[in-house]
């Protein structure tokens, strides 16, 4: 079929299946190095606690036949080990079959890791690559022309990920109509990057400019991507360009390389004066066809979900409507904070708490802290306890089902989970308690940088958490990991605090609540 075949796609097909299998080992190396104080057996949130309660049908993947912590490490480090396979070329190197099969484990390891990785995996780019990911193993490589049906379904799935998010843009926040919202987001997104404090600092017509175009590319663009050639690489360009700017402007994991890359997928390099491949492909396999045409179909049917929503007055953001993450709606920021509350953590080592007792604060990696700690760029890797701490902030309720295991582990010096923050100020031996406050953060004006070298200006709130120890957490039905862990703290504090498991808390993948996961764009 000459309709089939895209030959002149062959660069947009390499730079997207590279890009793809790049993001794809991030996202495994932030499972790989992450899990165990998250879902891990001794995790705040463990995967065996989940897979006792809720189904394999509701869930499926790997861990629902069998859970340890060695073997996730394993799934994760072997999902690793084939993405930068596949980031190398070897997807082109085996036969065309082989290229689908490697894809098709890459997804469903993914796959396996999202469905029991419950709050801290509920992202809606975790969707979006599993999606992304599904499309990519029927690109074929080298060895058969690029399909064009597979191509268009990049370019509907960009579609959706930019009109979702504009659509839900218009009918959420009123700071979206009338062009303010840029007078906020850059400083109350969930984890600034570098540049956030510049940006934020942008003249205000600049801001309103910003709001107008971010209108412009996610309600007009996507549009355009659906038009015949030359409109829609054009239209493609304007996306990666958009991204660009919100990879400068702040940390939003994976999500805005990710619509990058399958913004690729409707470049015709040679219409942008790229190379053109002189390679004369042969003739495409009958059950390569027949598949990529099944796929096509059943993509049609299963948007008819999305579609629904885009549609519908009461739009959500981020739903997966089967649990396999395919055909998803997407969307973020329906609404901006005008205000950014931070939890700020704290021990101290002393005996008893009074109002003389020193507290000494944890550092975080990615999320605000130290006012002279300039923000630090780690996207397109994903911290994802930084990320939970800024929903704990807006939402005490939210953060209710892990945050007190998060305590709990703090109070027994946890290696796995201080490995996930920046600094422990009790190297030597556990705190005695723990207490949380809540702060209003700002950024700081010019002035107040030349003059106290301080990105930011905090203010105390309110208590979030009162002084804590083990014992009253034992009471409360909490408890720290078990194992080899518990010998770093004093056998008089361990006798105090007996109580029953964590309390259970989960959103099955693909009904999770809704919440802003991504940037503007």
């Amino acid at each position: 079929m000459q309709w089939f075949a895209a030959p002149e796609y062959w660069l947009s097909r390499l730079l997207v299946q590279r890009l793809l299998a790049v993001l794809y080992l991030t996202g495994f190396l932030a499972a790989a190095l992450q899990f165990r104080a998250l879902i891990g057996a001794g995790g705040m949130l463990p995967v065996p606690r989940f897979t006792a309660r809720v189904p394999f049908r509701q869930s499926p993947g790997l861990f629902h036949l069998h859970y340890s912590d060695r073997f996730f490490a394993a799934v994760a480090w072997t999902g690793a080990a084939l993405s930068a396979a596949l980031a190398g070329g070897l997807g082109d190197a085996v036969p065309l079959w082989g290229s689908v099969l490697c894809w098709a484990a890459l997804w469903a390891l993914y796959l396996s890791i999202v469905n029991v990785g419950q709050t801290w995996y509920s992202f809606g780019w975790e969707s979006l690559l599993l999606e992304a990911g599904f499309l990519a193993a029927f690109l074929g490589n080298e060895d058969t022309a690029p399909p064009a049906p597979v191509l268009w379904l990049m370019r509907w799935l960009v579609f959706r990920v930019e009109f979702g998010a504009g659509l839900i843009k218009l009918r959420g926040d009123s700071c979206w109509r009338q062009l303010a919202c840029l007078r906020y987001h850059h400083e109350t997104q969930p984890m600034p990057g570098p540049l956030s404090w510049f940006f934020h600092h942008l003249p205000d017509p600049l801001h309103r400019v910003e709001a107008a175009a971010n209108h412009v590319t996610q309600l007009a663009v996507p549009v355009c991507l659906l038009l015949p050639q030359p409109v829609a690489g054009y239209a493609a360009c304007a996306v990666v360009a958009t991204q660009l700017w919100l990879v400068a402007s702040g940390n939003f994991a994976w999500l805005n390389w990710l619509t990058i890359a399958l913004a690729l997928a409707a470049v015709e390099p040679a219409r942008l004066g790229l190379p053109v491949h002189d390679r004369t492909y042969g003739t495409t396999p009958a059950w390569y066809e027949a598949v990529v045409l099944a796929l096509t179909a059943a993509v049609l049917v299963l948007s008819y979900w999305p579609v629904r929503n885009m549609l519908s007055r009461r739009q959500v953001m981020n739903r997966s409507f089967n649990r396999l993450h395919l055909v998803n709606t997407y969307g973020a920021f329906g609404s901006v904070n005008r205000l950014r509350q931070e939890v700020v953590v704290e021990g101290t080592d002393e005996p008893a708490v009074t109002p003389g007792t020193v507290w000494k604060e944890y550092g975080f990696k990615g999320k605000p802290g130290d006012v002279r700690r300039l923000p630090r760029q780690y996207a397109p890797y994903h911290l994802r306890l930084d990320w939970l701490m800024w929903f704990a902030g807006i939402s005490p309720a939210y953060a209710r089902p892990w945050f007190l295991p998060f305590v709990a582990r703090l109070l027994v010096n946890d290696p796995d989970t201080l490995r996930l923050l920046r600094h422990n100020p009790f190297p030597d031996a556990p705190p005695t308690h723990v207490r949380a406050t809540l702060h209003l953060y700002r950024f700081t004006d010019w002035r107040e940088l030349r003059e106290t070298g301080a990105w930011w200006h905090r203010t105390a709130l309110s208590d979030y958490l009162a002084p804590v120890d083990l014992a009253a957490l034992g009471r409360a039905g909490y408890r720290p990991p078990l194992g080899r862990r518990l010998r770093t703290v004093p056998p008089e504090r361990l006798r105090r605090h007996p109580g029953p498991p964590d309390p259970p808390s989960d959103h099955p993948p693909g009904r999770r609540p809704d919440h802003p996961p991504g940037p503007p764009g």
